[in-house]
């Protein structure tokens, strides 16, 4: 779940606001195709670097993208290690591996509003649809429909350091999940990126979002995938704060042993 509807999805903005670290705090919720739990997450970007701290359940998770450097660190506590990947070669990979040929992404206004967390918020519909098979090329294929409403507050400070961040990350094809899931779902991660660079022309500030996610099929996998269900999320911001931020908290910790990918 928490690959599917990354960190990204909660903050993607624009406005004339003074330049500024930012820090944005979330939880969400999720249940459906046999997957259901409660996360929080916190957010840091300073210019075009970015981290994201996330507990699902018990498990805490941490990755850091920076995009100066075309580097992505998904950290491990336990071990004390961090796998680094070089995303200027992956991106490229994942470029040559997929066709965009049927993949649709698209945020509209639906007239909507209304307050979150004190927030005066506009309503946009999000719908985003990606062809797929099953066991690889030749496979039987389906479609993975993502469709669902986001509320964003206009205005928020710190909002265009969210954007350029975003903004800078999609000029170079960069994803904003782990690479290991995007390897099995390159259309589904390349989607998702399509859709945070047009979250980013917004001028605001996702405050709430819920998603709908259902795969649907022909033939002799219609009635399996109609029967699973579908998977739906909702996430709230909770707090944005824009206090300086130390440069270390944007790399693995001294005593990490790298993993090159």
């Amino acid at each position: 779940m928490t690959r599917t509807i990354p960190v990204a999805v909660l903050a993607l903005f624009l406005c004339a606001s003074a330049r500024a670290d930012v820090t944005i705090r979330t939880a969400g919720t999720g249940k459906g195709l046999g997957m259901s739990g409660e996360t929080t997450s916190t957010t840091y970007i300073k210019g075009l670097k970015m981290r994201v701290e996330t507990r699902l359940g018990k498990k805490d998770s941490a990755m850091i993208f920076d995009v100066d450097n075309q580097k992505l660190y998904i950290l491990d506590a336990k071990k004390k290690k961090a796998d680094a990947w070089d995303m200027a070669a992956f991106s490229q990979e994942l470029a040559s591996s997929i066709s965009i040929d049927g993949i649709r992404s698209s945020i509209k206004p639906n007239g909507q509003v209304k307050s979150v967390n004190g927030q005066d918020t506009e309503g946009y519909d999000v719908e985003i649809i990606v062809p797929a098979t099953v066991g690889g090329a030749g496979g039987m294929a389906m479609t993975i429909v993502q469709t669902g409403t986001t509320w964003i507050a206009k205005g928020v400070p710190g909002a265009a350091d969210y954007a350029a961040f975003y903004q800078g990350a999609a000029e170079k094809g960069w994803i904003f999940t782990d690479p290991r899931a995007a390897q099995g779902g390159p259309g589904q991660a390349k989607a998702m990126a399509q859709m945070y660079a047009e979250f980013a022309k917004l001028g605001g500030v996702p405050y709430e979002t819920q998603m709908d996610v259902r795969i649907q099929g022909e033939g002799p996998m219609a009635g399996l995938l109609s029967s699973m269900g579908s998977l739906s999320t909702a996430t709230t911001t909770d707090s944005i704060e824009t206090d300086a931020l130390a440069d270390d908290l944007f790399l693995p910790p001294a005593d990490y042993r790298l993993n090159q990918k």
